[in-house]
């Protein structure tokens, strides 16, 4: 194994975890908890999450001080229960970044977790240059995780780290709902 030398350890990483399987959220709150237990401030903003109640809204409490979630979006487009014009979602998402730039510079926080950042690329709410930006601006030792289907191949390109999601299998293709505890 390598010898890493200290100062490279300190360098933040940038992450992305993308991909039409499950779990992209999932690994990103794991790594939160992992950070978390090592005393590491962890901030994560919800791109388009933010008019359900999910379980890690509660849960991040316990993990306070040292973890914040930020529900920033409107909810899912186009699902069925979404009655907002795409001018209230592209607004919160402009919102959210400007609110992550905010937070990223503010060297804070060790770990920021930008959630479903690449879904809201990929609809056009908010542009890839403003994000390729703002990684490229981050304070060294800030870690982001970038999260969402349909990561465009720019930011896969600066990322450190990128795991893709595959979907094999998943319950909705049976019809079932979303689980409390599992789902969200």
């Amino acid at each position: 194994m390598k010898h890493v030398k200290e100062s490279e350890r300190s360098r933040g990483l940038v992450i992305v975890y993308t991909g039409d399987g499950k779990g992209k959220t999932t690994a990103a709150l794991g790594m939160a908890l992992r950070a978390t237990g090592y005393s590491m401030k962890v901030c994560m903003i919800q791109f388009i999450k933010g008019s359900w109640f999910y379980g890690e809204l509660k849960s991040c409490k316990l993990l306070a001080p040292n973890f914040r979630i930020i529900p920033a979006g409107k909810g899912f487009i186009g699902t069925v229960d979404d009655d907002k014009p795409i001018s209230q979602h592209i607004a919160a998402a402009r919102e959210a970044l400007r609110a992550s730039k905010k937070i990223i510079s503010s060297g804070s926080y060790d770990v920021v977790i930008l959630d479903e950042i690449n879904y809201a690329i990929n609809l056009k709410l908010i542009g890839l240059a403003e994000v390729l930006g703002l990684i490229r601006k981050r304070p060294l030792h800030v870690s982001l995780v970038l999260t969402g289907r349909r990561a465009p191949q720019q930011l896969i390109d600066v990322a450190d780290l990128v795991t893709e999601m595959r979907k094999i299998k998943h319950p909705y293709d049976k019809g079932m709902t979303a689980r409390k505890g599992i789902d969200f």
